[in-house]
């Protein structure tokens, strides 16, 4: 294998596949991407139900865990996150929206010039093709398929409960802005269509692109603030590479991070304190996490749901024969069946809660190991969306292999506590309709209905948990003292290196953020291409 490429790209992941691809369209480009974990051609990573197998697996999963939550009773928090071609993109729970305008809008106020949504939603329109029964909308790479028709039937109560609330409804999730609707997936004809699916294994052949998975990038080679090349283990084994052009880093909101402070970027006195030599002063990197917390409730009922069907040993082997020999039942499609944003009171400018309801009641415990409830429940989830607190992806030793510390310091503004009262008002709320309420046996915590603020306050910080949406740890910005890259993804201060995936978010979008790193990459490949020519 040769030494020298002209780019080489870290992590091939939801961001990394779409570099990848775009930068060796071109054939006089020569580019290596490296992915620390393996093959993505596993059953229950293409199965869209698949992921509950995934969620806890160390041979395609990172597996982190976060330290004590001051805020949330010191509870931590487990983080899943993708180790295998496709990155997250494969073990996601593979809902795709767009985010809101406002979120973008935000993005260019911090200094991501040229992201607002104006801007953003043409490369949207670009990289989508929409499929429904009825009609196909766009051509683009990724395909977000509309399964309203095969959604389980219990559905139809969450969406009268809607309409009870005056909610909107709109036909399609992925680019409405407000209200409660079926869930558009990345799926395909039965299967998940990750990022590596859309881009990734259909140009695989092409002769200047080299692949190599299980290859653990140790740091990168910095000299003279210029970013030559990168160390990386294959099989126990140092390798070297040199790009010519640039080093593109797109390990993810964890992963990135910790390789630029490895790599000597980063705060000093991280670096310090881990024993890393200084390369460059850059006090943000790893700073800024964002992530989302939602709170879920679970409540029993009288009628089916994916419990019925799931929650035993029959009811699994007659699902997995179905979707073994059709690609259609339950195991066909992804848990989020509705969702949508809404607005937690009347006075509020743009909708501000992500509400999820799913007909299925299930738990999971300590070790990320899930139970579907053998009898027949639902639950109501909702996330405030935009959350104020910042926090932090820290290394505590030069060796990469060491996971770093993830201090997520939730509810640590006024703003956060407020909207996390809300969300349980807004649980309550849905509850209490007319729809869901004709259908509801009882609440699985019983108090929660009656809680006031206080309680409600107090039961978010005892039972809110991530929406595994973290991102902003290498965030774009204006200057090198309050961000990590510019608006072309470039890191301050360095040459010839970038950071392009989920934490070059300024701030979190209002939803999954699948789809907004998805577009960030191919609004990134552009921008590379034309910095080059």
């Amino acid at each position: 294998m040769s030494k020298n490429f002209d780019y080489i790209i870290i992590g091939a992941g939801s961001a990394g596949c779409i570099l990848a691809n775009k930068l060796s369209e071109n054939p006089k480009n020569t580019v290596l991407l490296l992915e620390a974990g393996g093959s993505d051609q596993k059953f229950w990573i293409k199965t869209p139900l698949g992921y509950a197998f995934t969620y806890n697996d160390p041979k395609v999963n990172w597996r982190y865990n976060t330290e004590p939550d001051k805020n949330l009773n010191n509870r931590t928090a487990y983080w899943p996150r993708g180790k295998v071609i496709g990155g997250s993109s494969s073990i996601n729970a593979m809902a795709y929206f767009r985010g809101l305008e406002n979120d973008f809008s935000d993005w260019e106020k911090a200094g991501a010039e040229n992201w607002s949504w104006v801007n953003v939603s043409k490369t949207y329109q670009s990289i989508e093709k929409h499929v429904s029964k009825k009609e196909v909308l766009g051509d683009g790479p990724i395909q977000i398929s509309d399964l309203s028709e095969a959604m389980h039937p219990f559905t139809k109560h969450f969406m009268a409960a809607a309409k009870e609330l005056n909610w909107p409804e709109p036909i399609n999730t992925s680019t409405a802005l407000e209200g409660l609707g079926y869930v558009h997936n990345t799926t395909k004809n039965g299967k998940r269509f990750s990022s590596a699916d859309a881009f990734l294994h259909p140009i695989k052949k092409r002769k200047n692109l080299q692949i190599l998975k299980n290859a653990t990038v140790e740091k990168i080679i910095i000299k003279n603030l210029h970013a030559k090349g990168v160390m990386y283990e294959v099989k126990k084994a140092k390798k070297y590479s040199y790009a010519n052009k640039e080093i593109i880093l797109s390990a993810g909101a964890i992963g990135s991070p910790q390789i630029l402070q490895v790599s000597g970027v980063g705060p000093k006195e991280v670096l310090k304190k881990s024993g890393v030599e200084l390369i460059k002063h850059s006090p943000e990197v790893g700073q800024g996490l964002q992530d989302h917390l939602a709170i879920t409730k679970y409540f029993s009922t009288s009628e089916r749901t994916l419990n019925t069907d799931l929650g035993n040993i029959f009811g699994k082997v007659i699902a997995g024969i179905k979707y073994i020999l059709t690609k259609s039942g339950p195991l066909s499609i992804p848990v989020n069946q509705t969702s949508g944003f809404v607005r937690s009171d009347i006075k509020s400018v743009v909708p501000d809660l992500q509400v999820y309801a799913n007909p299925i009641a299930y738990s999971t415990d300590q070790h990320g190991r899930t139970y579907v409830n053998s009898k027949s429940g639902f639950l109501i989830s909702v996330q405030p969306s935009r959350s104020t607190s910042r926090g932090s992806v820290n290394i505590q030793s030069p060796n990469v292999k060491v996971s770093p510390l993830i201090n997520a310091n939730s509810l640590n503004t006024k703003d956060d506590q407020l909207m996390a009262i809300k969300a349980g008002r807004m649980i309550q709320q849905i509850a209490n309709t007319k729809a869901i309420k004709s259908v509801t046996k009882k609440a699985f915590d019983v108090n929660f209905m009656n809680l006031d603020d206080e309680g409600l306050l107090n039961s978010f910080r005892e039972f809110a948990s991530t929406v595994y949406h973290p991102c902003c740890t290498c965030r774009m910005g204006r200057s090198i003292n309050n961000s990590v890259i510019n608006n072309k993804l470039q890191i301050h201060g360095l040459k010839n290196i970038r950071v392009v995936d989920a934490s070059s978010f300024p701030n979190i979008t209002s939803g999954n953020i699948n789809a907004p790193t998805m577009m960030l990459a191919y609004r990134a490949a552009e921008i590379i291409l034309e910095d080059n020519v």
